[in-house]
């Protein structure tokens, strides 16, 4: 039992997966890491960008990524500290969005600097590229 304990946490240290899905592809592996890493690994994950902004370019900056339409979540960090998450879905449109824009609104006005992490659903079509996590610097 130990053994599996290991290989999971092996898992885990090489793909940010939780316990249960490491268990789940290591199971289907037979019990080979390198199996359940791979099987792991070629599942259809969503990708992440971040931005690093000024407050006061925050809720534009936002606003812009919810409007390209294949964002699934938001998240505004300030330092390590998660100041606001918003999940986005296919139905959230105008006034239901506004709250949460006046909430940007007071953490632009509170902070000088903030990330902003953006989950994003993989392109369905084939031959689109996937873009690499980023991080975009602000002139200081």
């Amino acid at each position: 039992m130990d053994d599996r304990l290991e290989k999971i946490d092996l898992i885990r240290q090489r793909i940010d997966v939780s316990y249960r899905e490491a268990a789940e592809a290591l199971d289907k592996a037979g019990g080979d890491v390198v199996e359940a890493l791979i099987m792991l690994e070629g599942r259809d994950r969503p990708w992440r960008e971040r931005f690093n902004v000024q407050g006061k370019e925050l809720v534009e900056k936002v606003k812009e990524l919810i409007h390209e339409g294949n964002v699934s979540r938001v998240r505004i960090k300030h330092g390590e500290r998660v100041l606001l998450e918003i999940p986005v879905t296919v139905g959230v449109v105008g006034a239901l969005l506004l709250p949460t824009l006046a909430a940007l609104g007071v953490i632009a006005a509170m902070v000088t600097r903030c990330t902003i992490e953006v989950e994003r659903r993989r392109p369905s079509e084939e031959g689109e590229e996937i873009p690499v996590e980023t991080d975009d610097d602000v002139n200081q």
